[in-house]
């Protein structure tokens, strides 16, 4: 990564994609950091990412007091506003005009690979208009999919949402059995869909199937795997990426709405839930079968929040304004590197390119899904356990019987 000469002027941040339980962690940890840096005059944050610098829709953040950042911290979703927008090179144009005029020296984007694309094409264009600047970008995503780092800010969070959404469940599929679905989100990655074995404590515990995006999806095979499942415990949990494809890579369900990035709309939809749920009843007429849609709940749900995802968002946006103020890197995007296991798991921070991080994503691991394809390994719980924090110790009764005397 190539270094600038000494940076002096404002900075501009903004939040993009899909809010999380701690990008304003990553938010505030920017800020923070930025006035402890003399060469950073001021810190804008721009409203709905780069559509309000387009519109010069700025806030200064070095006005906000240690206690409303403090709070802001601690808030779930975009205190500044979100957005799915990708500028076209005359917006970019156009960015550079707002940032010149407000003497802007560094940038700060925080958001998923999209947002890495982002960051990088104004990068890039900042080159060839010679305007020096620093261009960094702070990962965000629940999907877990960004290449390079460990795992990203956020999925902890979610993960953990997810976990504990499947824990609840389990429980209410056992007192009152039959079969439950539940649609996570997903839409190439099984990062998210994965957590929901986190919980698992007995052998008989849900989700006792789990499909992701990354193994196909058959329908018949789907089907043997319920009834086999069903016939041994009466009852089945089934946890569903709400991504699942066939062999040939087609959704089981899109609707054919997109965003600005040309991603098919996914998420907001209860039919994969309703259809796969439709498909049970009817080839394996089993009454009681209900679906549910996790949609846009398992983002920002106010105190499922893990502790060591806090920390880490805080620590990457720091480290962004940091690599650009007194290390006088140009660009880059702050990755997570994965420092010890189990109890003794730490994390380090490092900054990579950020054509390493745009456009491309990572799937989940291969060694993490059983070769049946429908469950999820021990080797992920070890992966993941550290990031969620401390689940519920639940209670079962032993369920020692009573000798029957009419009915023997």
């Amino acid at each position: 990564m190539d270094r600038t000469a000494t940076l002096s002027g404002k900075a501009v941040i903004g939040q993009s994609g899909g809010p999380t339980n701690v990008i304003n962690q990553s938010l505030v940890g920017a800020v923070e950091e930025a006035r402890r840096h003399g060469s950073i005059t001021g810190f804008y944050g721009a409203l709905h990412g780069v559509k309000g610098v387009l519109s010069e829709e700025l806030i200064d953040l070095f006005a906000e007091s240690s206690e409303t950042l403090k709070r802001i911290a601690e808030t779930p979703s975009a205190a500044l506003g979100s957005v799915r927008k990708k500028p076209s090179p005359e917006e970019c144009h156009e960015i550079f005009k707002v940032l010149q005029a407000h003497e802007v020296r560094f940038f700060f984007y925080i958001g998923g690979n999209d947002s890495a694309e982002t960051t990088d094409i104004i990068f890039r264009l900042a080159l060839e208009a010679r305007y020096s600047i620093g261009v960094f970008h702070i990962p965000k995503t629940i999907d877990n999919d960004l290449l390079v780092t460990d795992h990203c800010p956020g999925y902890g969070s979610a993960a953990r949402f997810v976990a504990l959404a499947f824990m609840g469940d389990n429980l209410d599929n056992r007192a009152l059995p039959g079969v439950k679905i539940n649609v996570v989100m997903g839409r190439n990655a099984g990062f998210l869909t994965a957590a929901s074995v986190l919980g698992r404590r007995r052998e008989d515990d849900g989700p006792h199937l789990v499909y992701v995006p990354e193994a196909p999806f058959d329908k018949g095979k789907f089907l043997s795997a319920v009834e086999v499942v069903f016939k041994r415990h009466g009852r089945c949990m089934v946890a569903v990426s709400e991504g699942i494809a066939d062999v040939a890579g087609n959704p089981i369900y899109q609707s054919g709405e997109e965003d600005s990035h040309g991603n098919v709309q996914l998420s907001g939809s209860g039919a994969l839930g309703d259809f796969l749920a439709d498909l049970l009843k009817r080839e394996l007429k089993i009454s009681r079968v209900r679906a549910d849609t996790f949609g846009y709940m398992q983002r920002c749900f106010p105190t499922i929040v893990s502790e060591v995802d806090s920390r880490e968002a805080r620590e990457v946006g720091a480290l962004a304004v940091r690599s650009a103020a007194r290390e006088g890197l140009s660009s880059g995007s702050v990755a997570i590197r994965r420092a010890g296991e189990g109890k003794d798991y730490r994390s380090e921070y490092f900054v990579t390119p950020l054509e390493t991080v745009a456009k491309h994503t990572r799937k989940l691991d291969a060694r993490f899904i059983a070769p049946a394809g429908n469950n999820i390994t021990e080797a992920f719980v070890q992966y993941a356990l550290p990031l969620i924090g401390p689940l519920p110790n639940l209670g079962r009764f032993e369920g020692k019987r009573i000798p029957k005397k009419l009915k023997p």
